[in-house]
């Protein structure tokens, strides 16, 4: 077993903490997973639709590549409002509707779940609640099991999520990584909430207050909409994250030295786009922070250091940094990272 005896100083601080555990947890049930997952194996997946909203679909992106990847198949992120608000009647036969809401209490990705099964769909809810309104639409129910979180923003919610589709992945397909991959992550988890001062160097570059860019590509992707979110909610910052060919196609136009760029860089295909970005956001006066392994080539102003751990399960290890950020820029900026303003831990849409 993973140790937890990191000593927290917050409701968030002592979420993050449980993280290991609560990912250990969840690769204990993989036998139990497998052969609920059967009835979905017998018949060809014809693709993928993942339903979700804020840190939940952040989580829900990162499905969409590594679910693809895994299945041959085409996945997407559903447009909710076309079953929620338009009676869209779009043919689902064959597909695979996966619903993924921390609380199993968003009205509308239940309600999404609802409107896709008559419509040929098989219905998966991705939960930590599993008596919650979303669990109780749908066929199967992937359990995050982890605990009360007792700060608004999703930590250790959010990273039992992206184990979930990763299980998910190795469970219907032909995962891209290497056997035992997921099996390292509570270890590799557990190691970096040790390295707690891992973040300070960026903390105090970010919280002097300017706004930020959080940029990532492919499998991390996810990783900058994340970070972007996580520190836009603890720290009341203006940020955005993006997709690193997306930002060249307009936004970069608005960055310069008043910028900040928070560059995620995998150890795999993505890492050469990744590079050149920081290094076009240096030459443009932004200040950059890097987030990856192996930095020193391309020397950041501050960095936030993982393992080198391939590419399609990077975004585990990255969410991780972007919590301990966010947690660290809140707190310099004498805000409560645990109750952000105007936000409650259960957001019905």
């Amino acid at each position: 077993m993973v140790a937890t005896s990191k000593v927290p100083a917050s409701s968030i601080d002592a979420d993050m903490a449980e993280q290991p555990a609560v990912l250990e947890g969840l690769l204990s049930r993989r036998t139990a997973l497998a052969a609920e997952l059967a009835p979905l194996r017998r018949r060809p997946v014809a693709g993928v639709l993942l339903a979700a909203r804020g840190s939940s679909d952040n989580a829900a992106t990162y499905g969409r590549y590594v679910l693809e990847a895994a299945l041959g198949r085409p996945a997407a992120l559903s447009a909710n409002s076309l079953f929620t608000r338009y009676g869209c009647r779009t043919s689902l036969d064959g597909w695979l509707v996966i619903a993924v809401s921390q609380s199993g209490e968003t009205t509308e990705i239940t309600e999404v779940l609802e409107a896709t099964r008559p419509l040929g769909a098989r219905a998966v809810a991705i939960t930590n609640d599993d008596r919650s309104s979303l669990a109780l639409a749908a066929d199967t129910v992937v359990g995050l099991e982890a605990g009360d979180e007792r700060a608004v923003p999703a930590t250790k919610t959010y990273t039992a999520t992206l184990l979930a589709l990763a299980l998910l992945a190795e469970l219907l397909g032909e995962a891209p990584w290497r056997p035992g991959t997921l099996e390292a992550m509570p270890a590799l988890v557990d190691a970096l909430l040790d390295d707690r001062n891992a973040a300070a160097e960026a903390a105090t570059l970010l919280a002097k207050g300017q706004p930020s860019v959080h940029l990532g590509r492919g499998y991390l992707y996810c990783a900058a909409l994340e970070s972007a979110l996580k520190l836009r909610e603890a720290a009341l910052l203006p940020v955005e994250g993006y997709a690193n060919a997306d930002f060249l196609h307009g936004p970069i136009a608005a960055s310069g030295a008043e910028t900040a760029a928070l560059c995620h860089l995998g150890a795999g295909p993505t890492r050469a786009d990744g590079e050149a970005l920081a290094e076009v956001m240096r030459r443009r006066g932004s200040a950059i922070v890097a987030c990856g392994s192996d930095l020193a080539r391309l020397k950041p102003d501050a960095a936030l250091r993982v393992p080198a751990v391939e590419e399609s399960v990077a975004a585990l290890v990255h969410a991780v940094r972007g919590q301990q950020l966010a947690v660290d820029v809140a707190l310099a900026r004498g805000l409560d990272p645990d109750r952000p303003a105007g936000l409650s831990k259960v957001t019905r849409t």
